[in-house]
């Protein structure tokens, strides 16, 4: 349960901040069990049982019908930088955006447009910094700043559904590519 929620209302694009590159992936996608054939997941993202917890409460959201009957709503284009690669398409539930990190609840869920419809691919924390300590997931560092709200914050992406090369905690997936009228 999330204490003293504040709503804020997010814009549309998210700022273009490079993350750290810290996380080593292994190749390759394996299935989530139970999740259909579309719904794949990273398995370099997954090892520590918080990652295993995350993959648990976010799974559902395989479905953008899921995300936007739990409050997310579309909130970019599918956003791509050139030398960096793809973060992908933003669903933000405003009502998360707050001071408070839970790990369970990620308020922001990052899509990728394909022929079929939309593929979850990574999570996105976003943390309002009212002077408390900054957050960590487990030992990763979150970003200062990174998305367009308008208080300072902090930001974590953690590709637990999709494989990235620049890391589990990068910001862009250089893998990938936004498919043509997506951005």
């Amino acid at each position: 349960m999330r204490h003293g929620a504040r709503t804020l209302r997010v814009m549309a694009m998210p700022v273009l901040v490079a993350a750290g590159l810290t996380a080593a992936c292994e190749d390759g996608r394996v299935m989530q069990p139970g999740a259909g054939p579309e719904f794949a997941v990273n398995p370099a993202a997954g090892q520590s049982p918080l990652m295993k917890q995350v993959r648990q409460a976010t799974a559902r959201f395989n479905s953008i019908e899921q995300a936007r009957r739990a409050g997310y709503e579309e909130a970019s284009p599918c956003v791509e930088v050139p030398g960096l690669g793809v973060m992908g398409v933003h669903f933000v539930n405003e009502g998360l955006v707050d001071p408070v990190f839970d790990p369970l609840a990620p308020e922001a869920l990052l899509y990728f447009p394909g022929e079929d419809g939309y593929r979850l691919i990574a999570v996105e924390y976003i943390v309002i910094d009212v002077e408390q300590p900054a957050p960590t997931f487990e030992q990763q560092a979150f970003d200062v700043g990174g998305t367009p709200i308008p208080v300072s914050h902090w930001s974590l992406h953690l590709w637990l559904y999709e494989h990235n090369p620049a890391g589990t905690f990068a910001a862009f997936n250089p893998d990938l590519v936004c498919p043509a009228g997506a951005s």
